[in-house]
């Protein structure tokens, strides 16, 4: 299996071209006039205009679009410090899910430098070239320090996803299960494995939102992080350090509400899941081994709420449910930084996803689980294409509405619609017809009332407020298909619906019908089906 799947990455990177990137032009290059506009003489002027109004580099280049993927190899996820160039397949790979995710075109860069300080120099002189810069694969806690000071000298986002990606798509799962168990996040006891960038930008954000500092317990490689501890500790670790007589896992574990696990394989038993308060999140992140595997957890713990980082599991806390789209968000508006007010829009969009409907398009992608909000549903699917509506939506209007956005958007239901339009590429040509549907309202009647895609597709006419939907169908059926498809909508308040069987016309109806077809051998009881 890992032979196989060995031979066949390397077979997927070195098929020519080798690698996963390439550049290719938008503009066409048939003639010698196109190249006197491409290069020089014409490329002058779109020079000058930038130079009197650094601003117009948007409109005549692709800076506003191109995200920088930089790295210098320290931290590779499962792979440790193998150096910037060994790093170059993880960054193409970030880019091209960048361009797969959001249609944001990025280099990737990897430095030959570990020197925090240097680092930053070498960087932050590339902000002339990108709209934005994601850090990636840095190790702790050197990507606290670089990512600090490139944020303070640069004038466009910097983001390091290993940090700030986890911790976003970590809150959301978290603020669902904490809805799910009755919790509340400003009462709950945490417990935390790990220490490293990750796990302390989770911390970091989870006591933004609320959760007391004093609640948390960060356990490492050397045990509990306690007040007055000096091995392996830095000033970012030292912050959770709590005065305590509690030395071990096992110690730290008893009636936590939460266990936060970014660190190893199996260091979470099911005897000590067992110690944990009632309906206790388990979040064990560890890749590509959790730190409790979920059959193990749910043994000791029935009542208990898991995610991992796996996709074979329920509740896959994944980057690309945040990252492409937090950049997309803050890309289309021009925005200098990513602050606290975005990340929690992001946060907000991706809970808020979870708890609607699903849509026809992706329950045919997962069509064996019941995507469903609840303990195995906390958090939206990665395919999920409403992802790149909601959270950029949500990301470029926060950003706009805390000062921080360059080219703020005049029109926001304009450009949710042409968010929409990139994510179903129909729609875009379908967009007038609707906006007309909208605007006179028509009645809509789906005849196969029963039809699980009928009712997907009236669920999102109705919700587009697109036309008012009338299904024809057993009410009794109709109803228990909504409940099954986990479609919260209310029969007579946003759709109406015709029950043949107690209609009054029913009995007219269906006996015209056997009238004018009955000498071709249609029965009484056919006609009534019909």
């Amino acid at each position: 299996m890992v032979d196989s799947l060995e031979n066949n990455a390397l077979l997927y990177h070195s098929t020519k071209p080798a690698g996963k990137l390439a550049i290719s032009a938008t503009k066409p290059l048939a003639n010698q006039l196109d190249l006197s506009q491409a290069y020089s003489p014409g490329v002058a002027f779109p020079c000058q205009r930038i130079h009197q109004n650094p601003l117009d580099a948007a409109a005549f280049t692709a800076r506003a679009n191109l995200v920088g993927v930089v790295s210098n190899g320290t931290a590779v996820l499962g792979l440790g410090d193998i150096g910037p160039l060994a790093a170059k397949p993880v960054m193409e790979g970030k880019a091209v899910l960048f361009k797969k995710f959001a249609n944001i075109d990025a280099f990737d860069i990897e430095v030959d430098e570990k020197d925090p300080q240097m680092f930053v120099e070498v960087v932050s002189r590339l902000e002339p070239t990108f709209g934005a810069i994601n850090l990636e694969d840095i190790k702790a806690p050197d990507c606290f320090v670089i990512e600090s000071l490139l944020s303070e000298a640069m004038n466009i986002p910097v983001f390091h996803d290993d940090q700030h990606g986890t911790a976003i798509v970590v809150a959301a799962a978290m603020k669902n299960g904490l809805e799910v168990a009755g919790k509340r996040l400003q009462d709950v006891k945490l417990v935390s494995t790990g220490g490293g960038a990750a796990s302390l930008a989770c911390l970091n954000l989870l006591v933004e939102f609320g959760l007391p500092i004093e609640n948390v317990t960060v356990v490492d490689l050397h045990g509990v992080v306690y007040a007055g501890r000096e091995k392996d500790m830095n000033e970012y670790k030292s912050r959770y350090a709590r005065e305590t007589g509690e030395r071990t896992l096992d110690e730290a574990i008893v009636d936590a509400d939460v266990f936060l696990g970014l660190s190893a394989p199996d260091v979470l038993s099911g005897d000590m899941a067992k110690k944990m308060a009632a309906k206790p999140l388990i979040f064990a992140l560890a890749n590509p081994t959790p730190e409790i595997l979920p059959d193990i957890a749910l043994a000791a713990r029935p009542d208990a709420i898991i995610a991992t980082g796996r996709s074979d599991f329920p509740n896959q806390v994944n980057n690309v449910l945040c990252f492409p789209f937090i950049f997309r968000g803050a890309l289309d508006v021009g925005a200098t930084t990513i602050n606290k007010a975005m990340k929690a829009a992001c946060v907000d969009a991706i809970a808020g996803l979870a708890k609607r409907e699903s849509t026809d398009e992706i329950a045919s992608v997962y069509e064996d689980e019941a995507l469903q909000f609840g303990p195995n549903y906390l958090i939206p699917k990665p395919f999920d294409a409403r992802l790149y509506i909601d959270v950029s939506f949500a990301v470029a209007k926060a950003a706009m509405d805390t000062g921080v956005a360059l080219r703020p958007i005049a029109d926001l239901e304009k450009y949710k619609q042409q968010l929409s339009a990139f994510s179903n590429r129909s729609l875009m040509f379908m967009q007038p017809v609707i906006d007309i549907a909208r605007r006179d309202q028509e009645r809509l009647v789906y005849a196969e009332g029963e039809n699980e895609t009928v009712l997907r597709t009236m669920q999102v006419v109705a919700r587009e407020g697109i036309a008012r939907p009338t299904v024809i169908g057993r009410e009794a059926v109709v109803k228990r298909r909504l409940q099954q498809l986990g479609i919260d909508i209310e029969i007579g308040q946003e759709f109406d619906l015709v029950d043949p069987q107690n209609d009054a016309r029913y009995k007219d109806y269906w006996q015209l019908y056997h009238s004018l077809v009955c000498r071709r051998g249609v029965s009484v009881a056919a006609a009534q089906t019909v």
